[in-house]
């Protein structure tokens, strides 16, 4: 079996080198014959956006917005390639729903996928983001899954790779913030959105320990719900998600020519 991990933000040139940490923990969720590779979506006119606010810790939205015509080209790439399921790596979901109007293959939103697993086992659930700014685009994206009412609040952490000045103050931070969240809204599972915090750098079983409610890991829940779904043939509903017969090329082309 054979699943891709797409990135909606564009790597920068001339970067090589071994697995990064977060690609080899990814690889050690997965069973046994299932092979796992990582790629992001090409670089795009505008992805700057993505750069800048970055930059600014003022993630809304706008960013995953920029990257859609590239990533629904990368997994058409990936389908005709033979990869067998896509994940998008990114916790927010980005171009999920119409990456699956470009492909038969399944495509798996982490997000969604680790909400109806929390739901699974719980019936009050809490989330935490990066940063302030993800909140709210966090509210407008349960209200679409039609699952808001799980939720009982949306914490920030207030941090991110290239913001923080330490791993262990991002571990301090995330314990703390988690405390409150349970202190204040006695959630029953939490699910930390941004898989560069928990689990790139922060183990949600520690995290667990520290808070005394499961805290979902994201990333492995996203790769055996792909497995699962290979193993029993299923994929986004045709009539749910239709789509016509279309080639890696034709997303390249003008509608009129050049």
């Amino acid at each position: 079996m054979r699943i891709f991990f797409i990135s909606p933000y564009p790597e920068a040139p001339g970067k090589n080198g071994g697995p990064s940490r977060a690609q080899v923990q990814a690889r050690s969720y997965a069973s046994p014959g299932t092979e796992i590779d990582f790629g992001a979506c090409d670089d795009f006119a505008g992805g700057q956006v993505s750069v800048k606010l970055h930059n600014q810790a003022s993630l809304n939205g706008l960013h995953h917005a920029m990257s859609m015509t590239s990533l629904l080209q990368k997994v058409k790439w990936c389908e005709e390639q033979g990869y067998d399921a896509v994940i998008q790596s990114n916790t927010f979901d980005p171009g999920v729903e119409e990456m699956r109007l470009a492909v038969n293959i399944p495509v798996i939103p982490t997000f969604r996928t680790t909400l109806h697993v929390a739901t699974m086992i719980a019936d009050r659930i809490g989330i935490t983001v990066p940063f302030e700014g993800h909140v709210g685009y966090t509210w407008k994206i349960l209200r679409s899954y039609g699952m808001e009412h799980f939720v009982k609040a949306i914490y920030p952490i207030g941090m991110y790779p290239g913001t923080m000045k330490s791993e262990q103050e991002l571990r301090d931070t995330m314990v703390d913030v988690l405390q409150t969240l349970v202190r204040d809204h006695k959630p029953e599972a939490i699910i930390p959105l941004g898989g560069a915090l928990a689990p790139n750098i922060v183990d949600p079983k520690d995290l667990e320990e520290q808070c005394g409610v499961p805290v979902l890991n994201t990333k492995s829940i996203a790769i055996r719900i792909a497995e699962m779904c290979v193993n029993l043939g299923l994929a986004q509903s045709p009539i749910a998600y239709p789509h016509g017969k279309l080639s890696y090329e034709d997303f390249f082309q003008p509608a009129h020519g050049s």
